[in-house]
């Protein structure tokens, strides 16, 4: 009886650790929702009881320099229904784009940054001594997720701050020639110093790639894999991309999965000759904003959304080898977008 009892404690224990340990992760994220327009997306966002939930920029259409009006926004945003709910029953992590910083496509030289930063991170409750608060160059930011070799690192650069201005062609040659290939008006940065990021966020951003962690997601307000469109992207800023590819190579850092949103439309690109293993990127936008005039992406899996859509991660940790399933919902919830790696695909660094 004695050993009985104690080979059914032991089980129990087993069970339990089984269950604790083994499970499926959900990690959800979108961007671009517009506070004066409906939101039924957010019904299917709240009935997915993610364990995570990334709002990756343009969280609201401030668009402005009078605080008081950006701040109104805010409440404006806050008091959807669907966004009161999941703020209350869901992990909510975010960081902004251009709109919610404050103005279309600003960089370095928006003059109300400072306090554009205290209205965000007050509405997204971040804690009064967060370094994101008191940061002389941005709210970059990165959170850990889980224990020991199932710890997913979830990265939030700061794309706004710092950010060199951007090189513009002239708007007839926009109007003539871009317009028609589905392109905007910005240009490939030719000055070696123009950065997204600056040196300070740069420093702190190697840092975090070399901490342990079996997965990375690398949050970024705007698209890294695809190539240059001419609209706001990595693309604009080579030295950068490069710059970020070649830390991974460095580093050796396992396990990166790119998020990205601001286009208006919603894709999956993969590129497989940047490092060592295959870079997936899912790209989701908007809650609310839509785009007909996709640009084109050569690194583009399948095919786009361009209507209302948000991302999804799912990391099945009872596997052996965990499968990480990654894409794109609409409206309803209903899958439109679904591709699957095996964490050893993305994993070729021996460590």
């Amino acid at each position: 009886m004695k050993n009985y009892l104690l080979f059914t404690t032991f089980l129990a224990l087993h069970l339990l650790s089984t269950v604790a340990h083994s499970y499926e992760q959900k990690i959800i994220f979108a961007s671009c929702g517009n506070q004066t327009k409906a939101m039924p997306i957010l019904d299917a966002i709240n009935n997915e009881n993610a364990d995570l939930f990334i709002f990756l920029g343009d969280n609201v259409y401030g668009d402005t320099k009078n605080m008081s009006l950006l701040a109104e926004k805010y409440t404006q945003l806050g008091d959807i229904p669907g966004i009161k709910k999941l703020k209350r029953n869901t992990d909510v992590i975010a960081i902004w784009d251009d709109h919610d910083y404050g103005e279309n496509d600003a960089g370095i030289e928006y003059s109300q940054k400072e306090q554009s930063r205290k209205i965000m991170l007050d509405f997204f409750n971040e804690a009064k001594d967060s370094p994101r608060r008191t940061r002389p160059d941005g709210i970059y930011t990165s959170y850990m997720y889980g224990e020991a070799e199932q710890k997913v690192q979830v990265i939030l650069p700061d794309l706004r701050w710092n950010r060199t201005k951007l090189s513009s062609v002239s708007k007839s040659e926009y109007e003539n020639k871009r317009k028609t290939l589905k392109m905007g008006p910005y240009n490939i940065h030719t000055d070696q110093n123009a950065s997204m990021l600056g040196e300070s966020q740069w420093h702190w951003l190697e840092i975090q790639l070399q901490k342990p962690s079996a997965v990375k997601i690398i949050g970024s307000s705007l698209q890294l894999l695809p190539e240059f469109t001419g609209w706001e992207s990595w693309a604009n800023y080579p030295k950068d991309r490069a710059r970020l590819m070649g830390l991974i190579h460095k580093y050796q850092v396992n396990g990166v999965i790119i998020i990205s949103g601001d286009t208006h439309w919603g894709e999956v690109s993969k590129v497989n000759n940047l490092v060592e293993y295959p870079l997936w990127e899912v790209t989701s936008s908007g809650l609310t904003e839509k785009w007909k005039h996709v640009s084109p992406n050569t690194h583009r899996v399948g095919n786009y959304t361009n209507q209302v859509n948000y991302g999804e991660i799912l990391i099945d940790w009872a596997k052996k080898d965990p499968a990480i399933s990654f894409g794109l919902k609409d409206i309803d919830g209903k899958v439109t977008h679904r591709h699957q790696v095996m964490l050893s695909e993305i994993s070729p660094y021996k460590l």
